[in-house]
């Protein structure tokens, strides 16, 4: 394909894109089908020549095949999981990655990239309100992770590394304990896993107040504490542990936040008391492509020590040793994620801050904060239902008041209808419905017609 054809077949797809988020509102938000039948409905065999028309080819798959079996995420009435915002700003910017083709694994092979991407984590920790120690200038840093899973296993590499440096030559003792709480994501048990900790070694929190003495016990044991994760709104509820309280009592272990929803709502100075203690945390993260406008993947990690990572992860291979690397005034961000290579995604945040502006981004979370709120006093007003748990910023958890049951039954029928979609947790061994606001495109049109399917 040249240039001149991909144009052709660009401005198709840019057609085709901006055809589909308009038309957005008007299909069902979760697919009708079942196992196996979008598989059945394509060819069995790949092709053994081009298509004569690629721009055909490609948008009637999307028309006969992928739209009618999507769950649609950017429906403006998708109030499931978490948000999973792809703003159109940020489609231009992962456009512009994709057309680079670049390979920003070491400041060699990616100056821009790895510059670019400097400028905006250190911009980003500035408009959260963070530690200055969290940004390069502050002798720490920031990088764009794949995901907040990626975040939490490099956090605990580097947990592993600072509690024992042999541990890169002689593996795991068997004595390590990560500590976590009932509600904290399970990519952390995921990272303790791959990490070859094993599962004995995630420790359970039942309560914070406690926690203090569980690491005397702990030590007095003969374990090693090496990470804590606190975390800023949890999936099930929403919740914001103590920071403050768990840094002070984890006496030199690493601490870890997770704030992979709720973090990114500091950009408002009215929520910035979520991130309350992360000054004293040695790593944080919160994702951009959950609340902040961008399209997966993209997740950002701070880290107070700048050097922490590189001396858990990095691996030198004469192909490449370079002479920028070697000078010492360069990142590598290679040396900051598992994998080597690394596209450039910071384009795609940059594309967000300057197409939205923090203003925008700030209106954005104040409106669905105001929307789940107004839910949320709906709910508490009729008898029919009971909150769950306190409202959390976005997140309204509810149930029916006549059990489990009714409940479970009631999120079926709002996702039979086609009209919400919605997702569920357990919350004191009760059936709960989560509603997540968080689309780009919600208004207050749609959490009326949310509440009418609810109550009716």
């Amino acid at each position: 394909m040249d240039p001149e054809e991909f144009r052709r077949l660009g401005y198709q797809l840019v057609d085709w894109v901006a055809g589909y988020r308009a038309g957005l509102r008007e299909l069902p938000v979760r697919p009708a089908v079942e196992p196996g039948e979008i598989r059945a409905a394509l060819p069995l065999d790949l092709p053994e020549d081009p298509a004569p028309d690629l721009g055909a080819a490609l948008t009637g798959l999307l028309d006969d095949v992928v739209v009618p079996g999507s769950l649609h995420w950017q429906h403006p009435r998708y109030f499931g999981y978490f948000p999973a915002q792809a703003s159109l700003f940020s489609l231009l910017g992962d456009l512009a990655s994709g057309g680079l083709g670049a390979q920003g694994m070491l400041w060699s092979t990616g100056p821009a990239a790895t510059e670019v991407e400097q400028v905006v984590v250190d911009g980003a920790a500035r408009a959260l309100g963070l530690d200055t120690a969290f940004t390069f200038d502050g002798g720490g840093g920031g990088s764009l992770q794949d995901s907040a899973s990626s975040a939490a296993l490099v956090a605990l590499l580097a947990a592993l590394h600072r509690a024992d440096p042999g541990w890169r030559e002689d593996g795991v003792r068997g004595d390590e304990r990560v500590y976590v709480t009932a509600e904290t994501h399970s990519s952390l048990a995921k990272a303790v896993r791959i990490a070859g900790l094993g599962a004995g070694a995630l420790r359970i929190v039942p309560s914070w107040a406690g926690f203090a003495d569980m690491l005397a016990a702990d030590r007095a044991a003969g374990l090693r504490p090496i990470l804590v994760c606190p975390t800023v709104g949890t999936t099930g509820t929403g919740t914001v542990d103590p920071v403050a309280a768990v840094c002070a009592a984890a006496d030199g272990m690493w601490v870890h936040v997770d704030a992979a929803w709720a973090g990114v709502a500091a950009v408002c100075p009215e929520f910035r008391g979520v991130l309350d203690g992360v000054e004293r945390a040695d790593s944080l993260c919160t994702d951009a492509h959950k609340w902040f406008g961008t399209a997966f993947d993209a997740s950002f990690l701070w880290v107070r020590d700048g050097a922490a990572l590189p001396a858990a992860l990095s691996i030198t291979p004469e192909y490449l040793r370079n002479s920028a690397s070697e000078s010492g005034e360069v990142v590598d961000y290679r040396d900051w994620q598992v994998p080597l290579g690394r596209r450039f995604r910071a384009l795609k945040v940059w594309a967000v801050l300057h197409g939205m502006g923090l203003a925008g981004l700030r209106a954005m979370i104040r409106e669905h904060v105001r929307l789940a709120q107004a839910l949320a006093a709906r709910v508490e007003a009729d008898p029919r239902f009971v909150l769950a748990a306190p409202p959390s910023l976005a997140l309204v958890c509810l149930r029916d008041a006549s059990g489990d049951a009714a409940t479970k039954a009631l999120l079926e029928r709002v996702n039979a209808t086609g009209r919400a979609f919605l997702t569920h947790t357990v919350v004191d061994g009760h059936y709960v419905i989560r509603v997540a606001v968080g689309s780009l495109t919600t208004t207050q049109d749609d959490l009326d017609a949310l509440w009418q399917i609810l109550s009716s």
